[in-house]
């Protein structure tokens, strides 16, 4: 089948990149010259395990293309999928101006019957603006051409989304054309081999599901992030709590692993979307207010053990940083708690050494060379000098890391880790002082 894709940032990369591989035809189109220079020569603008080699098998099979010319885009492809970025605005609602302008973009080059998917994260209601923006677009070169528009949110993993795409959980497919529901099954036939995970309902649901799903994931990580703040002021270990409740098959173990908070691109703008979706009808969403709040407030949660721990004097200490993208298997620092603890802890006076695995260079990118911000080449060299360790991201070599030389390197031998990587015991017998979220010594 012809694919085209508008966007190709994450996701229209990834989408882009799994529907070639087998056996689609498929063009990504981008309003940015440079990004689409840099992927014709090769370069993939984001990190995302494998992706850089799935994009060159099939640029090199000729099953993947990536242009700016939007008219030869709009001819290409059936199936016109949307997958441009949805900012959140002022407000914190979602920006639906990229999203409206691809919408009318389409309208004023088809010529044809197309299928119109939204597979950006858009809120209730957007399919109808996408099919009043076509529409709009037709009627001003007074042609009238049949089209169909769909709500098919992904639900792809930062650092697994070749997985998630290749072997999904479930396919959603929001549509009101029994016609369209059978043209997207067959595009998803080789992803619905095993079992069928196609689960088609009306626009309006497959709209809030996506929504949905990432506000459920955001609550569980925002009420056990509470529960460990509880722990910590009634003397409870939250590891031993999480192990408790984590046994009990209602509730899993997935996502409830307490730390200094949520980032990435979607939580956080997701959860307040949906709020903001809320408030426009006239409704107070509670839960997903608080989730905010206490996201938002656990990530001040490692600044303020450290600050508390020099009370307060923080200028002049050096602070090694392990970790930056917002999650393991990713670039991605978007709303990452790393950017709260690295700039409070730079406005106090601190100078902080940091490294990532695979982030430094969108840190670069973002801070420049920041005063008091030194990036460093590996997770010794961000030691080289320091006073204290803060860990934000749980990296699998920071997992193990040799605890007698971080007591010969940390002056001050002070380890804060914000993702209760390490047992607290066995860091004492290294003469080390260990304060993690929820468990442990006590210090705010």
């Amino acid at each position: 089948m012809n694919v085209t894709i508008f966007g190709s940032g994450y996701v229209g990369l990834v989408t882009g990149a799994c529907l070639a591989e087998v056996g689609n035809q498929v063009m990504c189109v981008d309003v940015d010259h440079e990004k689409i220079d840099n992927l014709n020569a090769g370069v993939i603008p984001i990190y995302e395990p494998g992706l850089d080699e799935l994009v060159a098998r099939n640029v090199d099979q000729g099953r993947i293309e990536f242009t700016t010319d939007i008219g030869k885009a709009v001819s290409h492809g059936l199936f016109q999928m949307i997958a441009v970025g949805t900012p959140p605005g002022e407000d914190g609602s979602a920006d639906l101006q990229y999203v409206l302008a691809v919408a009318e973009s389409i309208g004023q080059h088809m010529d044809e019957y197309k299928i119109i998917i939204n597979k950006s994260t858009v809120p209730v209601g957007t399919a109808e603006q996408v099919r009043d923006r076509v529409n709009s677009a037709l009627k001003n070169k007074n042609e009238l051409v049949d089209f169909d528009v769909v709500s098919n949110p992904e639900f792809l993993k930062e650092g697994a989304a070749l997985d998630d795409f290749m072997k999904p959980d479930r396919i959603v497919i929001g549509t009101d054309n029994p016609r369209t529901t059978e043209l997207l099954r067959m595009l998803y036939t080789p992803f619905n081999r095993n079992h069928d995970r196609i689960i088609a309902m009306d626009i309006p649901s497959a709209e809030l599901t996506k929504y949905a799903a990432n506000a459920m994931l955001a609550t569980k990580i925002s009420f056990m992030n509470e529960m460990a703040n509880i722990a910590e002021l009634v003397g409870a270990d939250i590891e031993q709590v999480r192990q408790g409740i984590g046994s009990d098959h209602r509730i899993g173990f997935q996502f409830i692993y307490p730390g200094c908070g949520y980032g990435g691109s979607c939580f956080p703008k997701d959860v307040q979307a949906l709020s903001r979706t809320a408030n426009a009808i006239g409704y107070e969403a509670k839960v997903l207010n608080a989730v905010e709040a206490t996201n938002y407030q656990q990530k001040e949660k490692l600044f303020e053990k450290i600050s508390k721990f020099y009370s307060g004097e923080l200028k002049g200490k050096i602070i090694a940083l392990w970790g930056l993208s917002f999650k393991p298997r990713t670039d991605d620092m978007r709303e990452a708690p790393s950017r709260v603890l690295l700039e409070r802890l730079i406005a106090e006076g601190a100078t902080v050494r940091a490294y990532d695995p695979v982030a430094i260079d969108a840190a670069r990118q973002l801070y420049g060379s920041k005063e008091g911000l030194i990036y460093c080449e590996s997770s010794d060299d961000a030691l080289s000098g320091a006073n204290a360790l803060a860990i934000v991201t749980e990296w699998k070599n920071f997992w193990s890391p040799d605890f007698s030389n971080l007591a010969v390197q940390l002056s001050d031998k002070a380890i804060f880790d914000g993702r209760n990587l390490y047992e607290p015991d066995s860091l004492k017998s290294f003469g080390l002082k260990y304060f993690a979220i929820g468990r442990g010594e006590q210090l705010v």
